[in-house]
């Protein structure tokens, strides 16, 4: 078997850590030793027994074959044994059948342990990857970390079939076939054999490492080809309405031509691989069975053993045909794993004190206290902002986009620590309360509320698993939901497609507010609930709003200022800092920004500028 074409790949880097193979070994082994893995202990020690076992007869059954010709054709003088030679045959083939038999019972007992091993590390990285703050997630692909812990699980059972399954055991039979040639033949066959696996293994990782860089600039020009040919056909608009068509095909040629010499530049490399690994193989066969001829002729060795020799060989150098592919699939295993334990190994930004306390029956009390932040290359966030907003009362952040309205909210989920200031629920800062109570207690409804692609019933019961139908339907009908569900053909159990889209914006917002309802927290919080929906809808949503918002401490950011008139403190934020702050009617009668904002939304929505 020699090593195929290689199939272009796409690797999405979450980091750039480089994996060691000695480090990704002893990972799996610390992997295998865990816990929870004890109860495969037993069918650990069997699949390492049936590999050590297939080992062995790898060896023996070529001695058994080549005894068995020799009773076929005995040297001179000597009578053949027809009987004993059909036996030490049936021998030899039952021994042949054990040895391949075996592999396959190896991986038929060890399929479980490998599928718990990955499970295992999946389940440990996506945990972990959840625990990650809020930064490392808008850093990141979720594709990408998808597929990071993918890689790194399948690694894990790539590794163990090749390194503890196939290249290991190759070497255990080279050492015991050694000693077998030694012992039986002649010593100089072992050196042969010997020697010609180094000289093959040498050749084959040199010719591989270039053959690496080779398909590395392949996938890269693969890379770059299919995503203009994507990006082109993407904006076929904007190509036509500049009559650039021949433009683009030129470049999709161009890009195509480009991936097309790469491609045939690892065709060939892999070509030249498998002609230097068929001459280092056939040149040592070709001494083994010269120096086993000499032997014959020299009445060292019978014909069956100059057989037997053969055979050893061949089943020998048959698994070192995929070496050069295996050795580059296992290097890109070690990167893959490692990618996976450097996601396990950071630190979220975010964390709960050693000593964090939940948050026990919830008043809803907020304050911050001189509160400032800035995001991370960003000059602009939130400086010196205060306010005390007690239980049950209502504050709306108003401002110009990147005033830092939403960020006062994040702060308030401690999404992000303050960089300076305090920020308080129920009087604790909220660094000292742990994560989970915390967020327990706020309800948010934003902007773009986002839907799993399931039923109606599983995401409004998302706030609330073990909700009841009953409940269910109260949070539904407080959101003005109900009678709509109700005259869907499949009612609760309208599945509402990726991310929500097949209800309308109005729907999906209803539903993040019935699930905010069910929720029951104790402060909730709007960030720009309506500014994406049209003015009819607005209104309908505004009113299940006002029913959750009912008894409740709210915090708000608007962008259309109709929708904060009722708030009992509003902020108006610029660059960060609070330049104005009133009711809605104090802060008309001041004349400044606010007023000036009111007046602009007002003309535009043709209302008359009056404080109501």
């Amino acid at each position: 078997m020699t090593e195929t074409t290689d199939t272009p790949s796409n690797h999405d880097k979450i980091d750039s850590a480089d994996g060691g193979i000695g480090v990704s070994v002893l990972r799996i082994l610390k992997l295998l030793a865990r816990p929870e893995l004890a109860k495969w202990r037993p069918v650990m020690a069997i699949a390492v027994l049936l590999t050590l076992g297939a080992s062995v007869l790898e060896v023996v059954s070529p001695l058994v074959l080549g005894h068995a010709i020799n009773q076929a054709a005995p040297e001179p003088g000597e009578p053949a044994a027809f009987a004993a030679a059909a036996m030490w045959l049936a021998i030899g083939i039952g021994v042949r059948f054990l040895a391949a038999a075996m592999p396959q019972m190896r991986d038929y007992f060890f399929a479980p342990v490998s599928q718990d091993a990955q499970r295992l590390a999946s389940v440990d990285a996506f945990g972990h990857a959840q625990l990650l703050s809020l930064n490392f997630h808008q850093t990141r692909r979720t594709g990408a970390l998808n597929r990071v812990i993918e890689r790194g699980a399948g690694a894990i059972d790539y590794l163990i079939r090749f390194l503890a399954f196939n290249i290991g055991p190759t070497f255990i039979r080279l050492f015991l076939a050694s000693i077998a040639l030694g012992i039986a033949y002649d010593y100089r066959l072992a050196l042969i054999a010997i020697g010609t696996i180094i000289i093959y293994v040498v050749a084959t990782v040199i010719i591989t490492e270039w053959r690496v860089r080779q398909r590395r600039r392949m996938n890269e020009a693969d890379t770059h080809f299919r995503a203009m040919a994507v990006d082109i056909l993407t904006n076929f608009e904007t190509v036509k309405a500049f009559a650039a068509e021949r433009r683009e095909t030129g470049r999709f040629d161009t890009a195509m031509g480009t991936y097309n010499d790469r491609y045939v530049e690892t065709v060939r490399s892999m070509y030249i691989l498998n002609a230097v690994q068929a001459l280092v193989m056939n040149f040592g066969l070709l001494a083994v069975m010269v120096l086993s001829a000499w032997n014959v002729i020299g009445g060292k060795m019978q014909i069956g053993d100059l057989t037997a020799v053969m055979l050893m060989l061949l089943s020998l150098y048959a698994p070192l045909n995929i070496l050069g592919w295996a050795w580059r699939e296992i290097k890109q295993g070690a990167v893959d794993l490692e990618k996976l334990f450097g996601l396990l190994s950071m630190k979220a930004d975010i964390s709960d004190a050693p000593d964090a306390v939940d948050i026990v029956s919830p008043r809803g009390e907020v304050a911050f206290e001189n509160v400032a932040f800035s995001h991370e290359g960003r000059a602009v966030g939130v400086s010196d902002v205060s306010f005390h907003l007690a239980p049950g009362r209502k504050i709306a952040f108003v401002g110009t986009s990147g005033a830092g309205k939403s960020t006062l909210l994040k702060l308030l989920f401690r999404f992000y620590d303050v960089d300076s200031g305090r920020v308080l629920v129920d009087g604790k800062d909220v660094r000292t309360l742990t994560q989970e109570s915390l967020r327990k207690t706020l309800g948010l409804v934003p902007q773009d509320v986002v839907l799993f692609n399931d039923t109606i019933r599983y995401n409004i019961g998302y706030a609330r698993p073990d909700a009841s139908e009953a409940e269910l339907r109260d949070a539904a009908r407080r959101a003005q939901l109900l009678e709509f569900i109700d005259s869907l053909p499949d009612g609760w159990d309208t599945r509402v497609g990726e991310r929500g889209l097949k209800l309308s914006g109005g729907e999906k917002q209803r539903v993040g507010i019935a699930r905010v309802i069910l929720s029951d927290p104790a402060i909730l919080v709007l960030d720009e609930a309506t500014s994406a929906l049209d003015s009819a809808t607005e209104a309908a949503v505004q009113d299940a709003l006002e029913e959750a918002a009912e008894g409740r401490t709210t915090l708000m950011v608007a962008h259309r200022l109709s929708t904060v008139k009722s708030a009992d403190e509003i902020l108006v934020l610029e660059a960060g800092r609070v330049i104005e702050r009133g009711n809605h009617a104090s802060l008309l009668a001041k004349d400044g920004k606010y007023a000036d904002m009111w007046d602009r939304q007002a003309k535009n929505a043709d209302l008359a500028l009056v404080a109501e």
